[in-house]
């Protein structure tokens, strides 16, 4: 055999490896995204996806895409805290995520860094948290629990 053919036959043969691997990487590709693992975080908000049933508390999850322990440990609150602990929590996240506020114009100019310390997503956050407890905490007025 001469050499250009041995050359030719190893690249057509690389191209069929290299074509059947990539044909299994697409179908194991295709698999995957058909296949969503329990409690994994995907499209939805973790917990969200269980939130099924027809009750009080389902409804609200799904309505504010966020349950009810993940707003506790958003705003860094045990169950058993009031609403006054809870509110103390957002306030001060609140205001450690909002933007500075912007000097007087005549005022010297103190732009230090120019690093941006507010976070407008943890913000937005910790707001959903708090109206998921509020939420939850205007349902359990409006339907007291019945002693057992």
């Amino acid at each position: 055999m001469s050499a250009p053919k041995i050359i030719i036959q190893i690249v057509i043969t690389g191209t069929q490896i290299f074509g059947k691997a990539l044909l299994e990487a697409a179908r194991q590709a295709a698999k995957n995204a058909k296949h969503r693992p329990q409690g994994a975080i995907g499209a939805e908000v973790a917990g969200v996806g269980n939130a099924t049933t027809g009750s009080v508390t389902d409804k609200l999850t799904r309505e504010h895409r966020m349950t009810l322990d993940e707003a506790h440990l958003i705003l860094n609150a045990k169950r058993e805290e009031g609403i006054e602990q809870i509110l103390k929590n957002y306030e001060h996240l609140f205001k450690a995520n909002a933007p500075p506020e912007v000097p007087p114009t005549n005022a010297p100019s103190g732009r230090g860094t120019g690093i941006s310390r507010h976070s407008h997503y943890l913000q937005s956050k910790v707001v959903r948290a708090r109206e998921r407890i509020e939420a939850e905490l205007e349902i359990a007025k409006e339907d007291p629990p019945t002693p057992s």
